[in-house]
């Protein structure tokens, strides 16, 4: 069956919810691959706006049967009980009903938190902070580092093995109490987080589900669901799960990216990146049971989000960023881009740095992610602007690179070329036909499609599900 690949394409707050929205309504099973909730997705549907964080998209349309936590991610339990609770209050239903998380997910913990705030701080003094990761304060890093370490907790342990799972609890604050001091733990209190997860087992243990045998029936491959004994769940709630497995088969599958793949641990601008796989590799290793070759079916796509211009939240290079240290023009630019598009992080509330649009870099995110279609949001936002800038390549030391460099320090001193189009100066908002955006902006598309070389099969043109364009 169709299998559908929904990846950021920049550094991240593309617009994918909305696609992800849209694409849902026939869509049997919705996963996230890797992250927790330091991700963020706005979704905007009869005037009500929904965010999502480490929930999948897909759970905003009762149509879609089944939302997976992947194996991939890691899990803040009160943020995801307390973002089921928003969604309801907001009056979805059943949504408790349709949720599921891989037993071989792992729990971050309020701890991790604590630690990534006191890692945040300790780098924000030294150098004047020019160090600083940036990151959203929720603990993801530590988590995954806690994961590689092997010092961990999957949902597995949690909702089976609760000496070991405490034990490990404690195991790891000691040593963070070791490598940080008590006074920078003070007002943490492990054993007020395992009472409290002591608390939600119960309820938790409804969701686990062994996500192999899920998968592989989902995409029809018996084989790998026989092998594995699809329908064994992980939690009480196992007698649910067989009827979720046995009715699993044969899906259409959607796959949400959280973050993007410039933020990608292996392919991004590291260290200034998130702590997972946030590509197309993040997707078969956080959602095993599902193979490339699922791709081959007819109807399958990796679509790349990229927004008509460029946002980066936190700290990192950002080769077209328009600031006051280019021009006081270039500043306004930078100023108008971030209040018209209203760039700030669902999920911290920070402003994101704003620049054009980089075609060197999305070039790249191709060539790695391999997008057969891409969606271009929030064309609207350029509405009233004069002229739009393209960044077309880049030069170090008078010669051109060939490709994103990995040299951060290139990166700090390269310039940057552009080519400059006209702008069209009327409203798009709304506008739901290829033929009917002015022609400038029909142009603009053509080019970055040309250069890109992956069709554009989407144009945002506003923040509501119904504002988009589709060729």
């Amino acid at each position: 069956m169709p299998v559908t690949l929904v990846l950021g394409a920049q550094w991240g707050d593309e617009g994918k919810g909305k696609l992800v929205d849209i694409l849902a309504s026939s869509a049997d099973l919705v996963c996230r691959a890797a992250g927790g909730n330091n991700a963020g997705h706005t979704i905007v549907v009869n005037g009500t706006t929904y965010d999502f964080h480490i929930l999948p998209s897909g759970l905003i349309n009762p149509s879609c049967k089944y939302n997976l936590i992947g194996t991939g991610c890691v899990v803040h339990i009160p943020s995801f009980f307390k973002e089921l609770a928003a969604l309801e209050e907001k009056g979805l239903e059943g949504v408790r009903d349709r949720i599921l998380v891989s037993d071989r997910a792992h729990v971050c913990f309020d701890l991790h938190g604590v630690v990534d705030g006191i890692s945040e701080d300790k780098s924000k003094s030294v150098d004047g902070g020019k160090n600083m990761i940036g990151t959203t304060r929720k603990g993801i890093g530590p988590c995954y580092s806690d994961k590689v370490a092997r010092r961990g907790v999957t949902f597995w342990m949690l909702v089976n093995e609760q000496q070991r799972w405490e034990r490990r609890l404690r195991d790891l604050e000691a040593g963070y109490r070791k490598l940080y001091g008590d006074d920078a733990l003070r007002g943490y209190s492990v054993e007020d987080e395992i009472a409290k997860l002591r608390g939600w087992r119960d309820e938790l243990a409804k969701y686990v589900v062994d996500q192999t045998p899920l998968l592989a029936q989902a995409v029809g491959n018996k084989g790998i669901a026989t092998a594995n004994g699809a329908g064994s769940g992980s939690g009480s709630g196992s007698a649910s799960t067989t009827q979720q497995s046995s009715s699993s088969s044969r899906m259409n599958i959607l796959i949400e990216g959280a973050n993007a793949l410039l933020l990608d641990i292996d392919h991004g601008t590291y260290p200034y990146v998130t702590s997972s796989n946030t590509g197309l590799g993040g997707v078969f290793t956080g959602l095993a049971g599902l193979s490339p070759q699922s791709l081959s079916s007819p109807g399958s796509n990796i679509v790349g989000v990229v927004k008509a211009y460029t946002t980066r939240v936190g700290s990192g290079p950002f080769p077209t960023e328009l600031g006051a240290a280019i021009s006081p023009t270039d500043a306004e630019y930078g100023e108008r881009l971030q209040r018209v598009g209203r760039e700030f992080g669902v999920t911290t509330g920070r402003k994101r740095r704003c620049g054009w649009f980089d075609l060197v870099l999305v070039k790249y995110s191709a060539a790695v992610n391999c997008y057969t279609q891409i969606n271009l949001t929030k064309l609207d936002v350029l509405d009233d602007f004069e002229e739009i800038r393209v960044a077309t390549a880049y030069t170090h030391n008078g010669q051109t690179l060939e490709s994103f460099p990995a040299d951060l320090d290139v990166m700090e001193n390269m310039q940057v070329e552009y080519k400059t189009f006209k702008g069209w100066k009327t409203t798009t908002t709304g506008i739901k036909q290829f033929g009917h955006l002015p022609w400038e902006a029909r142009e603009y598309i053509a080019f970055i499609e040309a250069q890109v070389g992956v069709p554009i099969k989407w144009i945002g043109t506003g923040p509501r599900r119904e504002d988009m364009c589709v060729r």
